[in-house]
């Protein structure tokens, strides 16, 4: 299978092109699989072309992530995708339990970074480099990147901790907009170049979470305050403070509306980064006060005028030059926003101070017009590179942890990307120079460690044909002789520099690289540098003066004098400082250039680096234009070119990323010898090739056999996984044996953990089983036991006792079964409960019988009286048999009349009246001319019956008699008293 897969980068002969070539046609004609494939890897064959239409087809599907064995490859959409990158999003790779068999994408490999912190074996601290082009989305994905892990590494138990974590974690992600205001910029080729680089290491403590972070730069694009290139723009807050500032502020720091300035072109383009409240609000949360922050602009502003000011040439070098009319109000105004002093400033870009001999004798030289325009960029470019220092040091004492409450960290790097215009200078040599570095160990790390490692282990491997930078590096900084050192030789002698001849010394000395281009047929000296990612031309014009980056000391004691609080701050009265800036001739040290700092700090990030377990993210830049759903072949394929990315697949596809020692392996699989077959052949290794290199003497005797029997069950774990519903497919395992580790794939990986799920599965029911079966076995002891004490209980007092019921019942019962005896007993206790509830309920029914007969015998006794022995008045007359009828009805319906006249709502008026009359018993004669007869003058008449006088509220709400309020058992057809009716009247109100 090696041999296979690394043939394609070889050159093989006619024969073996043709059926290349079929298959090559076969593959590119199925597109739709294509979007399935989300591993590079899985591309067969492995070639420039089929690993771009693959990429092609699935950028066009919007899917922008892409493995490719170690490296994830991040197309730029050049669209807001929010659904890709969205908190939801961040969980789910959080909470899986593998990643890796997610969709590719950034939050996977952070997530892998952050569980290798995790990992109970000893931590080991994690790096992710994040490199590619300009415009090809490096510092989003960093972005991306550090709110993932604000998000999975801050999830603290307490509340106060849980304070304390989103307070780091809301000064991490606002280090961000503050950082890219004062870094980034508009570029050719990208609307937010970073114009610097920076490695962010993100602390973490021993409990995984996030305490704090750090921020550490190289190399600010500091030309770019004083020169813009044609359609570039210069750092984004300038456009902030311009066109988010209110009208007090513009008016404190004199930016009028549709003021014009020389180092702000293209002002009427509008970003997304010209977000002025976003940079303030964050500069807020890393604790920039209000104040601080007018001061900051303040300054900025005045560089801005700074910028507008213009020298006019004095014609005689003894006279210094002038300034122009239309600079003097920007002159007045820069030096009242800076605070600066008039005359001294004016002199200071005027006049050059030297000091020579050795009394140190001070010269005092009129500047020429271009000498003064430089003074003028330097003085600018001084000023905010200090502003920019200190503002990282802002942020890292907002969000650094204290080194005792961090052990390890994850680092994010985002340098700047290979970088080629058509004007280029020291910076974009530097630039190049980082990204070749970062190649290099890409380089060194996987593809050559990789291959070398499978050589000592004693592995049969067709080694890939990659590309090594390592003569560009040479070029670049080797020693003795290289452009490096050619430069800053310029530098230390004390002459004019010429392009002309720096280019002249760079092409002689080093006229043997294969690295060296030349290009005769141009005008202006320069010099080629062919890089991994393609030729670039260098201008040797101001390339000297750019490194040694000169700084007039009389500028910086200018600037010591200055009244502004924030200068103060970034130019303290130092003696020390002004002692080294002024030495004398003799005792003059090697002046530190540009190019030696950006050195040593590279080989500084590179020691970390190395003490890292890296990953990389290669981010690719469909089109130059910035345009979605544009894919350019021949821009893609020049950057895959450049990346190594096809030799990456090679590796990755032919080789074995996963390597175990022998002991561990041992150690962890060592449960699958119970997989093995009982009658096992003659000793056979998976792979005859992986293991022919292997050496008995190489390991301890105790451990051969243990691997022997691991290797013998691999053939079972593969006819388990080949059955329906298996992980996996019926494919042979993969695994090399070296001198001193095991050699796998990925595939073969997970057979053999999930072989090892399996084992554990079983002697975990195992003990199940076991435990249960104790547990049902003590239980059955138990009650076999109380079963038997019982029985012997009941024998005990049969034998005591005398001749009785008992006696009889447990003689009816010796010799019986014990459970008969406890069925008895509970029938016999269920009996004496019956018969307790039978009594009860006879009792109940007995008295509430009683109880309504007297309530009824009291209320109807004195009525039926009554109504058999009424005496008649002399006065009174025989009444006809139909008003007799009416009077009886009246006498039985008067109660519901009353009701009804005291009714809350009902008949009104004289409906009511008559109604009132009625159950008075008056006649119907006239209401006026019948007297009403009270209760007192009807002889014989005692009971609560009689005729109603004064208000029956008393009566409502209890009778004075014992048993009146126990209603009797009503009758259908018949009212049978006052008292009842009150209580009828009372249920229905509750019905």
């Amino acid at each position: 299978m090696l041999q296979q897969v690394n043939g394609h980068s070889s050159n093989p002969d006619a024969h073996g092109r043709k059926p290349l070539r079929e298959d090559l046609q076969e593959f590119l004609g199925q597109d739709a699989p294509l979007l399935l494939l989300d591993d590079l890897t899985k591309v067969n064959p492995v070639t420039l072309e089929t690993v771009l239409r693959c990429l092609q087809a699935r950028y066009m599907a919007d899917t922008f992530y892409t493995n490719a064995g170690c490296t994830l490859v991040a197309l730029n959409p050049f669209k807001p995708v929010p659904q890709l990158y969205s908190p939801e999003l961040m969980r789910q790779y959080h909470a899986a339990p593998q990643p890796q068999k997610l969709k590719p994408h950034i939050f996977g490999v952070g997530e892998q970074t952050y569980r290798n912190v995790k990992s109970l074996i000893e931590p080991v601290n994690q790096s992710i480099v994040v490199s590619g082009e300009s415009g090809a989305g490096k510092t989003w994905t960093s972005r991306c990147l550090m709110k993932f892990y604000a998000v999975v590494a801050a999830s603290p138990t307490s509340w106060e901790s849980h304070r304390i974590a989103e307070r780091i974690e809301q000064r991490i992600l606002n280090s961000n907009p503050v950082m890219e205001a004062f870094g980034n910029a508009c570029t050719l080729r990208n609307n937010n170049s970073s114009r610097f680089g920076k490695f962010i290491q993100l602390q973490l403590n021993r409990t995984q979470q996030m305490t704090g972070a750090a921020v550490q730069t190289y190399l600010l694009e500091k030309t770019r305050v004083a020169y813009q290139a044609s359609s570039e723009r210069n750092f984004h807050i300038f456009y902030q403070i311009c066109k988010g500032a209110n009208a007090d502020e513009r008016l404190q720091w004199h930016l009028p509306e549709g003021a014009a300035f020389s180092w702000l072109p293209n002002p009427e383009r509008t970003l997304e980064e010209d977000c002025f409240e976003v940079t303030r609000e964050a500069m807020l949360h890393l604790g920039i006060s209000a104040p601080t922050q007018n001061n900051i602009f303040k300054v900025l502003a005045g560089l801005l005028h700074l910028g507008n000011i213009r020298f006019a040439d004095s014609g005689d070098e003894a006279q210094p030059c002038q300034l122009m009319d239309d600079a003097k109000c920007s002159f007045r105004t820069s030096a009242s926003l800076l605070w600066l002093p008039e005359d001294p400033l004016l002199e200071t870009l005027q006049i050059r101070t030297i000091r020579a001999g050795r009394q140190q004798q001070v010269f005092r030289k009129p500047c020429s017009q271009a000498e003064c325009d430089t003074r003028r960029d330097c003085l600018a470019k001084l000023v905010y590179a200090r502003l920019f220092d200190w503002l990282v040091s802002v942020i890292n004492s907002s969000i650094c942890a204290d080194p005792n409450s961090w052990t390890t960290f994850i680092g994010l790097l985002d340098v700047y990307g290979f970088e080629s215009f058509p004007d280029n200078s020291l910076e974009q040599l530097c630039i190049n120079y980082a990204n070749e570095k970062l190649q290099q160990h890409f380089v060194a790390h996987y593809l050559r460690a990789q291959q070398e490692e499978y050589a000592v282990e004693g592995l049969e491997w067709s080694f890939v044909n990659y590309q090594d930078n390592q003569t560009c590096l040479d070029l670049i900084e080797g020693s003795p002789v290289s452009i490096c050192s050619l430069i800053n030789e310029e530098c230390r002698l004390n002459r004019p520099s010429s392009a002309a001849q720096l280019q002249t010394r760079i092409e002689s000395a080093l006229a043997g690289s294969p690295c060296l281009g030349h290009n005769k047929l141009s005008r202006e000296p320069s010099f080629i540098v062919v890089h991994y990612a393609g030729p670039v031309r260098y201008h040797t014009a101001g390339l000297v003066e750019k490194n040694k980056d000169p700084v007039p000391p009389e500028l910086t004691r200018l600037l010591q004098q200055s009244q502004d609080p924030l200068l103060k701050v970034l130019f303290p009265a130092d003696p020390e400082e002004t002692s080294q800036e002024e030495p004398s001739g003799q005792s003059r040290v090697p002046v530190l250039t540009v190019v030696s700092k950006f050195k040593a700090s590279l080989e500084q990030l590179l020691q970390v680096l190395h003490g890292t377990t890296p990953h990389y993210i290669r981010c690719i830049k469909p089109n130059g234009q910035g345009r979605a759903q544009t894919f350019l072949r021949e821009e893609v394929l020049s950057q895959l070119e450049a990346c190594g990315l096809v030799e990456t697949i090679h590796i990755s596809a032919a080789g074995f990323p996963i390597r175990v020692s022998h002991q561990n392996f041992v150690e962890r699989y060592e449960l699958l010898r119970r997989l093995r077959p009982r009658i096992s052949p003659a000793p056979h290794i998976p792979s005859d090739k992986g293991c022919s290199e292997w050496s008995p003497r190489a390991e301890a005797p105790t451990l051969q056999p243990l691997l022997q029997d691991i290797f013998h069950s691999l053939p079972a774990l593969t006819r388990a996984a080949a059955t329906p519903g298996g992980p996996a497919e019926a494919t042979p395992a993969s695994v090399h044996c070296g001198r001193t580790k095991v050699f796998m794939t990925d595939s073969t990986l997970e057979l053999l953990e999930h072989g090892r799920a399996q084992v554990l599965d079983q002697c975990a029911r195992c003990i199940q089983g076991g435990w249960r079966r104790h547990r049902q076995r003590k239980q059955e002891r138990q009650r076999q036991a109380a079963v038997l004490i019982q029985a012997a209980a009941l024998l005990l007092l049969r034998r005591q006792g005398t001749k009785s019921s008992n006696d009889i019942l447990l003689s009816l019962l010796f010799g019986a079964n014990p459970l008969a005896i406890r069925s008895w007993l509970t029938r016999k206790h269920i009996q004496r409960l019956h018969t307790a509830a039978t009594v009860i309920k006879r009792a109940w029914h007995k008295w509430r019988i009683r109880m309504a007969f007297l309530a009824s015998n009291e209320l109807d006794g004195v009525e039926e009286k009554h109504l058999s022995q009424a005496p008649h008045s002399p006065s009174a007359l025989p009444l006809p048999q139909a008003y007799t009828q009416l009077l009886g009805a009246i006498i039985r319906l008067w109660p519901l009349g009353l009701v009804l006249a005291n009714a809350a709502v009902g008949v009104r008026g004289f409906q009511r009246k008559l109604v009132v009359w009625a159950c008075l018993q008056l006649p119907s004669s006239g209401p006026s001319s019948y007297p009403v007869q009270t209760a007192q003058e009807q002889a014989g008449v005692t009971s609560i019956r009689a005729l109603p006088q004064g208000s029956i509220k008393f009566h409502c709400r209890k009778s004075p008699l014992r048993y009146a309020d126990i209603c009797p058992e009503p009758s259908s057809y018949s009212v049978t008293g006052f008292n009842q009716i009150l209580l009828e009247r009372h249920r229905l109100g509750h019905v």
